[in-house]
């Protein structure tokens, strides 16, 4: 037989009231208060094995306020938020009792299936700038509901949200939680978690969410996880935290993953956004500081966050498998996506390299600085496993907020919407779009938002209409990638070849395919130079003739475009590029071409 499961933690609602129970291992007393009675008793709790405490009190119910009073062996008692509470008030305010049982919320009658990881096509979005709710206030989840029409129309098959769990300060990318299981109250409660997954449901999108746990805070952690039972050392932060060297992450204290408990509090937050919201996946935030320690030589690995992610990972592909999990390492290293126990089991990982790789191409300013060995590269860059054990991107919050800024406003500052930045941002769209991997865009990358990223800063969707050209553009990649036409299965492929790679006159081709032949094989052109070419030979695979499915250089994707034909080819008997045959095509400058067969 097996083992019951270990009683809930936090606050469960029952049919008879809410049950309470925590961990203060530590300490000599645990009293639970809150909105049900005034405020008027501390309720005592029951001390139970393993340092957790419990009570069942009839009068609380959901929506009431609580908190528990906490009495240290030694010094004066504290008032300490629920580490597992789904809701605050704030980050230094009261928890509140939220039923999060599945019957407690209407999911609707349609069943829903999850996109295969080869048809993802992932947006990054933070919900505080995304969207702004009345008056110009701050974004809540549901004012993402209320753009999710646009975000189908564009294609995209799934949403990843910034964190969303509850932080310290008035505004913030979400990356200082407080807590691993809250929702942050500026963004909504968590029944409008769930509405949001509905309707991204029903809009067939996917949603996936960041997750927090190389670190907490740094601050507003008094009022909750910092010295929860009153015990620490080494003037550390008590017993969620590691109490030595290993406490320091750079950012905030580290959740010390060696300990039992601290193990489940991480691994309950992480089911939970996949369980209880019914979220598709999980980004997970620097697991690069979740398994290693910085040193005076060097990071040294720490077992115990190995542990970590191969628990969770395991846990996931047990109870979920078809639910992604992905690493923002950015150490580029296949061992995170290696199947455990080996590997820490992630199934996907941030490709910073690919970032970086086609950045210096499209943003450097002369023709013969850019590398198409670089390029080359990043296309044909693998993390162990299969093609889509890494996501690709040209911008991500990172990127969008560092001194360059977002892709059009790096290829020329200040000057965001010439034909340069036009021309180059929309070629690197159409090489992340078309290379292996699971692509990435960050919020407003599709209508060319130049502002750069903040916390505070709204989209501006008015550049949405103004530039609904470059908006189809993005649509037809995306269709492109998806293999909507049935004519690219190619791109969905696990196989590339970059059997075209001239520096001289900057120009790049590959080979995607799945298992080759018609509709399948996807031939890729890539041309980094100011130049136009009305006659190009490639190499090509397969003899006869290859349709044009993709001309980024259209007029009809904004008026300044050069409108370079691109005409379908017929191949010849020339062998080229290591291909058996070889046609003559045109491109535009800087600009993308696909062609596959149809027989």
């Amino acid at each position: 037989m097996s083992p019951d499961p270990p009683p809930a933690m936090g606050a469960t609602v029952l049919s008879h009231g809410t049950a309470f129970r925590v961990w203060a291992p530590h300490a000599e007393s645990v009293g639970v208060a809150g909105s049900f009675d005034g405020w008027a008793v501390v309720h005592p709790m029951t001390a139970e094995n393993g340092g957790y405490w419990s009570t069942q009190l009839a009068a609380a119910r959901p929506g009431d306020e609580y908190k528990y009073l906490v009495t240290p062996a030694q010094g004066a008692a504290k008032w300490k938020i629920d580490p597992y509470a789904r809701r605050l008030t704030s980050s230094v305010g009261n928890a509140v009792i939220d039923t999060t049982e599945f019957s407690h919320f209407d999911w609707g009658a349609h069943p829903w299936h999850s996109p295969g990881w080869d048809e993802l096509v992932i947006y990054e979005l933070h919900v505080g700038t995304f969207g702004r709710g009345p008056g110009g206030a701050p974004g809540r989840l549901s004012n993402v509901v209320e753009r999710l029409d646009e975000l189908a129309e564009l294609g995209v098959t799934a949403i990843e949200l910034m964190p969303i769990t509850e932080y310290a300060g008035e505004s913030s990318w979400g990356y200082n939680p407080v807590s691993a299981c809250a929702v942050a109250a500026d963004y909504g409660c968590p029944s409008e978690v769930k509405a949001l997954v509905r309707a991204a449901h029903a809009h067939g999108l996917a949603v996936l969410v960041d997750v927090v746990y190389n670190h907490l805070g740094p601050d507003d952690l008094d009022d909750g996880l910092r010295r929860f039972d009153g015990w620490y050392e080494n003037d550390g932060d008590g017993i969620y935290f590691y109490n030595d060297r290993r406490r320091e992450s750079g950012w905030g204290p580290r959740p010390d993953y060696g300990r039992a408990e601290v193990r489940r509090y991480l691994r309950d937050s992480a089911l939970s956004w996949l369980e209880e919201y019914r979220l598709d996946g999980l980004r997970w935030d620097a697991t690069a500081r979740i398994r290693s320690v910085g040193g005076d030589g060097g990071p040294v690995e720490l077992p115990d966050g190995w542990s970590l992610m191969r628990q969770v990972n395991d846990e996931i592909n047990t109870r979920q498998p078809w639910k992604i999990s992905i690493a923002e390492d950015l150490q580029d290293d296949p061992a995170i996506t290696a199947a455990t126990p080996t590997g820490a089991g992630f199934d996907s990982q941030w490709d910073a390299g690919f970032a970086h790789a086609l950045r210096s191409a499209l943003t450097v300013v002369q023709d013969d600085e850019r590398s198409m060995a670089q390029v080359r590269a990043a296309i044909e860059h693998r993390l162990g496993g299969t093609a889509l054990a890494r996501v690709v991107y040209t911008d991500s919050h990172d990127t969008a907020a560092d001194a360059q800024g977002r892709l059009p406003h790096a290829i020329w500052p200040g000057n965001a919407t010439s034909w340069y930045a036009k021309k180059r941002s929309t070629l690197g769209a159409a090489a992340l779009l078309t290379a292996p991997g699971i692509p990435m865009l960050f919020q407003g990358q599709e209508f060319l938002e130049d502002q750069p990223f903040d916390d505070r800063t709204p989209l501006d969707w008015d550049k949405r209409r103004r530039h609904r050209g470059i908006v189809q553009l993005y649509t037809d990649l995306i269709a492109l990638r998806r293999n909507r036409d049935h004519t690219t299965a190619g791109l969905r492929g696990g196989q590339v070849n970059v059997h075209h790679c001239n520096d001289a006159d900057k120009v790049v081709a590959f080979h995607r395919y799945a298992y080759g032949g018609p509709r399948d094989s996807t031939i890729v052109v890539l041309n980094f130079g100011n130049r136009r070419y009305d006659g190009y030979r490639i190499g090509l695979p397969r003899a006869g003739v290859w349709r044009v499915r993709f001309n980024s250089d259209w007029a009809g994707y904004d008026p300044e475009f050069d409108n370079a034909p691109s005409l379908d080819t017929h191949t010849d008997g020339i062998a080229q590029d290591g291909q058996p045959w070889s046609g003559v095509i045109g491109v535009g400058p800087y600009s993308a071409v696909t062609l596959s067969q149809d027989a």
